[in-house]
């Protein structure tokens, strides 16, 4: 597969491009009947426009493997594409390094894996599946990435790896620390980092303790570490109002004002949708804890219009409705 490729709808419509869903099948299906697809020999379609998950479909959610059907059924019927997440990542990495005596945490999978209890074989074909999927696409007139848009990285792999994905030696590097590879999925599927000063450390909003926060990889001449920090927990203000040195400058990344518009997942967002730039949209808007499952409906507009976002308030559903734990 290449790793990069996008195909339009086959009748030519627009994008419909949809944030985490992390295993809320109630929400994903209201927000596709909200888009206007309907079931069409067990399969949601649309008669001219086309979905694209932004990954993290799995963990943490009540119903992730009537979601991880709904969705891959979509893909393999053309109604859909699909890149993968940092979490989808994490499944690849838990199963193939689990036989062979390396271990990764279990704390993140851990209701993936009751989820697909009794049904071992179903999952392992799942994360045989997640290891055909891209890492990003540019698609017509955009870009989407689950995390981060790096184009040196990009461009470097596509030059020297021609976007294959689906292959041993790939995967092999993929889990190999330090590889290019590596490094690449790391980037593009959990962004880029700075570390905390003096040690310091912080508890956020997911139960980890933390030395690292998130950044952004558009920031447009920032002078502090407020300037770039992008995460649901605040940094002290002590910290905030830091500047940065010229090497943290350095190795922060930009987003030109002139490319293309790019959807991102990831970040936890909260309140209503609303692009971060003109030409950058982050379509994470907390859905599993009890947020907004968001789209945007993209038709090749240059900049990103607030009026295209849709989305379903999750603390509005019904989370333990008879769909969420039916067999699909």
């Amino acid at each position: 597969m290449n790793m990069q490729a996008g195909i339009n709808a086959a009748t030519g419509g627009g994008y419909d491009i949809i944030g985490d869903i992390h295993g809320c099948a109630i929400s994903l299906i209201r927000l596709l009947e909200r888009l206007g697809y309907r079931q069409l020999h067990g399969v949601y379609q649309h008669p001219s426009r086309q979905a694209v998950f932004l990954g993290d479909v799995i963990d943490r959610g009540p119903a992730i493997r009537n979601s991880l059907s709904i969705i891959r059924a979509m893909v393999e019927r053309g109604s859909a594409q699909m890149i993968i997440g940092n979490h989808e990542l994490h499944a690849i990495a838990y199963e193939r390094l689990k036989g062979n005596g390396a271990t990764t945490s279990d704390r993140l999978i851990e209701q993936t894996l009751a989820d697909f209890s009794g049904r071992q074989a179903e999952w392992r074909d799942h994360v045989d599946w997640f290891q055909t999927l891209p890492a990003f696409l540019e698609l017509d007139g955009c870009r989407v990435v689950h995390a981060c848009w790096d184009g040196d990285m990009i461009d470097h792999y596509l030059s020297d790896y021609d976007g294959i994905v689906a292959s041993e030696d790939y995967w092999r590097a993929a889990l190999t620390r330090g590889s290019f590879i590596s490094r690449l999925l790391d980037r593009l599927t959990r962004g880029t980092v700075l570390p905390l000063p003096d040690g310091r450390s912080l508890n956020s909003q997911d139960g980890y303790v933390r030395r690292f926060f998130r950044t952004k990889f558009w920031a447009h001449e920032p002078a502090t570490y407020r300037d770039v920090v992008f995460q649901p927990d605040p940094l002290p203000e002590d910290i905030a109002e830091r500047c940065l040195d010229d090497t943290e400058k350095t190795n922060l990344l930009g987003y030109p004002s002139d490319a293309p518009p790019i959807f991102i997942g990831h970040y936890w967002l909260t309140g209503e949708p609303a692009p971060l730039r003109h030409n950058v949209a982050c379509l994470d808007y907390s859905a599993v804890k009890d947020g907004k499952l968001v789209a945007y409906r993209f038709d090749g507009e240059k900049r990103i219009d607030k009026d295209k976002f849709v989305w379903v308030d999750v603390a509005k559903e019904i989370l333990n409705d008879s769909r969420e734990h039916s067999p699909f």
